[in-house]
């Protein structure tokens, strides 16, 4: 997909939202919104393709966007919200990453962030984070922590667990954890979770907490991925599943993700092990853990009531924490 950073959407979300219906619009209609010729029409859509926006013209009928697009709505959010808490939801059409939008705030706390498209998304260990339009879940939300990095050791894997309360909730099983932050189906990644700190390390804490997704991520989009992933809908279909709109995953994604934090606030990760380990991937198996150059091996055995990981190796049990690792099954 081309680099939409270099380009704005601007009049053109007038014309993605038009044509988020699914229906054919007049060459004459859409250069009315656009403030163009109908002869000027086409060269102006074409740039949607940047924002990974797959557009049809027929003849006589004009353009459409086949299926239409599910268009994040802030209002179906919040009345569906079943949390007292009171959030700050702001929804872009277009940013550069949700997660560097509250990191720019100066108390990100109960904040929360939801885009259509990212031109500049972020996962782990400097990896880019694929972002078509109005395809996925882009969400990021900010919390306080008194205690510093200590306490928020095991909170991706607490996080990893709000995404499969929120799945199940629709019926979805098989889903697995994968040791610190993905979200596996069939050993394929279906969502990540990217968490950053500003504060005080060894005292308060904010943290911004960044959830991606894959909701109906076409395969032309992701031609740049280089692990294997799957999107909820080809899942939701294999299972007869009717599927779930964005909005209702954004809704109950954020009641989980909020029943989490509380919760994880009071309790830490130790609160949450015993059920972490009934959905990790790997267990027991033999696993290789990379940081930078160095490899290790050995059996997944599982992880610490703080969230490091169990390690059985040659030279005993070894026990490591989060940060720059990844893990994976041993070739």
């Amino acid at each position: 997909m081309a680099d939409a950073g270099k380009n704005d959407l601007g009049a053109l979300w007038d014309i993605v939202k038009r044509l988020a219906d699914g229906k054919f619009h007049s060459g004459e209609e859409l250069g009315g919104l656009l403030g163009v010729s109908r002869a000027a029409v086409w060269k102006h859509l074409q740039k949607l393709e940047n924002f990974g926006v797959v557009l049809s013209s027929v003849k006589g009928r004009g353009y459409c966007i086949h299926g239409g697009l599910d268009l994040l709505d802030q209002d179906f959010i919040k009345i569906n919200l079943q949390s007292p808490l009171t959030l700050d939801i702001h929804i872009f059409p277009q940013i550069d990453s949700t997660n560097s939008f509250l990191m720019r705030q100066d108390n990100p706390a109960m904040k929360v962030c939801f885009a259509e498209f990212q031109s500049a998304g972020r996962g782990r260990r400097g990896r880019s984070w694929i972002s078509p339009m109005a395809q996925n879940i882009y969400c990021s939300i900010g919390w306080g922590f008194e205690g510093g990095v200590a306490v928020v050791d095991g909170l991706s894997l607490a996080i990893g667990l709000a995404i499969v309360r929120t799945l199940k909730k629709f019926g979805l099983s098989g889903l697995a954890l994968k040791w610190p932050n993905d979200v596996l189906y069939q050993n394929k990644k279906l969502a990540g979770i990217l968490i950053e700190m500003t504060g005080d390390p060894a005292g308060y804490c904010q943290l911004v907490i960044g959830v991606g997704l894959n909701v109906s991520m076409q395969q032309q989009h992701a031609e740049s991925i280089d692990q294997p992933w799957v999107a909820l809908s080809s899942i939701l279909a294999g299972k007869n599943i009717p599927m779930i709109s964005r909005n209702q995953l954004a809704a109950s994604l954020l009641d989980e993700l909020m029943n989490v934090l509380q919760g994880y606030q009071k309790t830490g990760f130790s609160a949450y092990q015993m059920e972490w380990m009934s959905v990790a991937a790997y267990t027991g198996q033999r696993v290789e853990l990379r940081n930078g150059q160095s490899l290790s091996e050995g059996t997944f055995l599982g992880v610490t009531q703080s969230g490091a990981l169990q390690l059985a190796t040659e030279t005993g049990m070894q026990v490591y924490h989060g940060g720059e690792l990844s893990l994976r099954v041993a070739q």
